[in-house]
């Protein structure tokens, strides 16, 4: 039986999709956010200069771990054994790009696990500068590209 995107069952109530019956492929997601900071903040970051130590190095690890908890934090997503995620990122005039690419060989799609991967990496980043900028603007979280799947091939327009 080849399930619609409703993810409600005869009453209406939320349920996981059934997806036993899909192929497992090749599944690659990106996504993006970033996270705009004073000049003084972005600059104590590119310094490694902060009080809680490699802001980038632990936001790479925290957007890896985020990836692989996904199941965990989203109710009816499944849980997709990773085959990759890396985590980039580009300093920007005011602030740090986020880049989450989620790889797996599964029934389907990592697009969550990416979106995941960069709220992660973001959340740490904030919570490591936080001493320094209490103002800096989570933004922009979109997904980039996607391959793999029914829906086939993915990219954003407006990146």
């Amino acid at each position: 039986m080849e399930e619609n995107i409703i993810h409600n069952d005869v009453l209406g109530k939320a349920k996981m999709v059934n997806v036993s019956h899909k192929p497992i492929t090749d599944r690659i997601a990106i996504a993006s956010g970033k996270i705009l900071m004073k000049d003084t903040t972005l600059e104590l970051v590119k310094a490694n200069a902060l009080a809680k130590g490699d802001v980038l190095g632990t936001a790479k690890v925290a957007g890896v771990m985020a990836a692989k908890k996904t199941s965990e934090l989203i109710p009816m997503s499944h849980s997709i054994p990773l085959s990759g995620c890396e985590i980039d990122f580009e300093y920007l005039p005011y602030g740090i790009l986020v880049v989450a690419t989620v790889q797996a060989q599964a029934r389907t799609g990592v697009e969550l696990e990416a979106l995941i991967a960069v709220n992660g990496a973001l959340m740490t980043i904030y919570d490591m500068a936080k001493s320094s900028d209490k103002e800096m603007v989570i933004s922009d979280i979109k997904l980039l590209e996607k391959y793999g799947g029914k829906s086939g091939h993915f990219v954003r327009t407006d990146k």
